[in-house]
């Protein structure tokens, strides 16, 4: 179990510090990461990487010449915000745009989504590539819905020798594409991982027993069966990724990685059946690895990744690079980098607006003072309901949320802010704060509303039901669920076409609302008999039927507060 920390709640902070000090010649830090310490030209391609943190090197571990530019953390097994990755971002680039890394989670792929939309619109080149090497996360012709597990560090080391090389922001994400697509994982676990702080481990290995087909987030495997010997482990292992070999493949880089309690040894035994196997099938080795690149925390287990080689990416796995955790090549000739990094984000300012566009933004605060007093009394409720097929923590999260988004919107009404910019601030504010995925849902979903209003006029009934559309348009394009998934798109998306019917009809606002509000509600009593389809390890989506989604009923909550503030007694 974790036992070394002081506070639970900077576990992770206080470790991503320590390590910075420690690899002050790779990484200094930012708010929410590291960037390189050496001086990096202008003009190149940034490659930035990241994910929660209890992964250990990854992803901190993989900056430095040859492989990464910066990592953003979160907080243990939690995506970072959305502020956290545009920040990191922006104190990484050089002028040659940015390939974002990260591995294919639901709160990975929001948060860095709209970081990169966010970028994108400051006039930052951005790419995006999900990491999808865990073949026990889903077959081979859904291979876009694979977990990223230790592929991770093969398709970053493919990205940032690409990179290193001066190649273009367009040349790097191809090739980072194609080592994605040409590499595979499969791992095993004797035993979970325990949260700082926790009493017991995510999920129990009966004695015996392994879990066949894990995450690294603490989730269980897909399956459990009895222990094996070292050679019988090492062939299930093998054959399991060798099922999925392209044709014509002669060449393959190895990864065999260590969870996190697994000691080096085991490693090593293994390796000798598995280099022997993949000899057997008529693979040359290239450049094998073993130790610990993508751990889970203290979790008793190991992973082992191939990578299909061609020409081009044998060059670039091979090529030279210097990170705390990997050494190739020759040593790199570095200086270090010029300047100084501050944490501050810089003071928010507001264009001018109207008289009417600051009577909106008061409105909005107004909304937001209601909504933040309701999810704080719903806290306990919201968390018992999410600890059903979760952690418990989706109270924690809307109450943390809301509370930052009034703290910003208060703030913005202050400094004279208008209807959209108190909103979209707001937003902000509530992912920041929140985290996770539902805080980047929230995010993201206030952000896009509030593209709908205006910092000039008064709010219009018309923008208001526009502004629904665009939200639900923004959190299913970026969140990829769709009604059925068991999420807060359940709710939202009857939410928004009863608002959108009940106003086309000619009912004002108010009245519009009521329905779409009454929507919502049944919708997320639905989502008691529907099986979450993203998200979820298979025993926790069991666990949940017949108990409703969080994210739908605080959704309808939070529609129900608003209809409420609407009809004043």
């Amino acid at each position: 179990m974790t036992t070394v920390f002081d506070a639970p709640e900077t576990f992770a902070t206080t470790a991503l510090a320590g390590f910075a000090a420690l690899y002050s010649r790779y990484v200094r830090p930012v708010k929410g990461g590291v960037v390189r310490s050496t001086k990096v030209p202008e003009g190149k391609v940034a490659v930035v990487v990241g994910g929660g943190s209890g992964h250990y090197p990854a992803f901190a571990g993989y900056v430095g010449p040859g492989l990464a530019d910066a990592a953003v953390a979160g907080d243990v097994f939690a995506s970072p915000s959305t502020a956290a990755v545009a920040r990191v971002c922006r104190h990484a680039n050089q002028g040659g745009g940015v390939l974002l890394g990260f591995g294919n989670y639901a709160g990975d792929v929001l948060n860095f989504g709209v970081a990169a939309e966010r970028l994108r619109a400051e006039g930052i080149d951005v790419r995006i590539v999900p990491v999808t090497d865990d073949v026990a996360s889903a077959p081979a012709d859904a291979a876009a819905k694979r977990r990223g597990i230790a592929g991770d560090l093969v398709v970053f080391k493919i990205a940032g020798a690409a990179a290193e090389a001066g190649l273009s922001l367009d040349d790097v994400e191809r090739i980072t594409r194609h080592a994605n697509d040409r590499t595979v994982s499969f791992g095993v676990s004797f035993g979970g991982c325990t949260l700082p702080g926790a009493g017991a481990p995510l999920f129990m290995v009966p004695k015996g027993q392994m879990a066949i087909g894990l995450g690294i987030h603490g989730e269980p495997g897909i399956k459990e069966q009895a222990t094996v010997s070292a050679t019988d482990l090492a062939r299930l292992l093998t054959d399991r990724l060798l099922a999925e070999r392209p044709a014509g493949t002669r060449k393959v880089g190895v990864v065999l990685n260590g969870l996190g309690s697994t000691k080096y040894e085991e490693l090593f035994v293994l390796w000798t059946t598995i280099s022997s196997l993949l000899s057997e099938a008529g693979l040359e080795i290239v450049a094998p690895e073993a130790g610990e690149f993508v751990t889970s925390l203290d979790m008793q287990g190991c992973s082992l990744t191939l990578l299909w080689l061609d020409d081009e990416l044998e060059a670039y796995w091979t090529a030279p690079c210097d990170t705390p955790v990997l050494r190739r090549g020759a040593t790199f000739a570095t200086e270090p980098a010029e300047g100084v990094i501050t944490d501050e984000d810089g003071a928010v300012t507001f264009a001018p607006a109207s008289e009417a566009g600051k009577t909106g933004g008061r409105c909005i605060a107004g909304l937001i003072a209601g909504i933040a007093e309701m999810l704080k009394e719903a806290e306990d409720e919201l968390g018992r309901i999410d600890a059903q097929a979760g952690d418990g923590d989706h109270g924690q999260g809307m109450r943390r949320g809301s509370a930052a988004a009034l703290d910003a919107a208060n703030a913005a009404v202050e400094a004279g802010a208008g209807t959209a910019s108190v909103l979209a601030v707001a937003g902000d504010a509530w992912a920041d704060r929140a985290g996770g995925t539902s805080g980047a849902i929230w995010g993201l979903l206030l952000r896009s509303w509030s593209n709908a209003l205006s910092d000039e006029l008064a709010i219009a009934d018309d923008a208001v039901v526009r502004g629904a559309r665009f939200a639900l348009d923004g959190v299913t394009r970026l969140g990829r669920a769709r009604v059925g998934d068991k999420t807060l798109v359940d709710a939202l998306v009857p939410f928004v076409e009863a608002l959108e019917a009940s106003a086309a009809s000619g009912r004002p606002l108010t009245d519009a609302w009521s329905d779409a509000s009454a929507a919502a509600r049944k919708a997320a009593e639905a989502t008691s008999a529907l099986t979450p389809k993203l998200g979820r390890a298979r025993p926790l989506a069991e666990r949940s039927i017949g108990h409703p989604d969080a994210g739908a009923v605080s959704l309808a909550m939070v529609a129900s507060c608003v209809e409420r503030m609407l009809r004043p007694a």
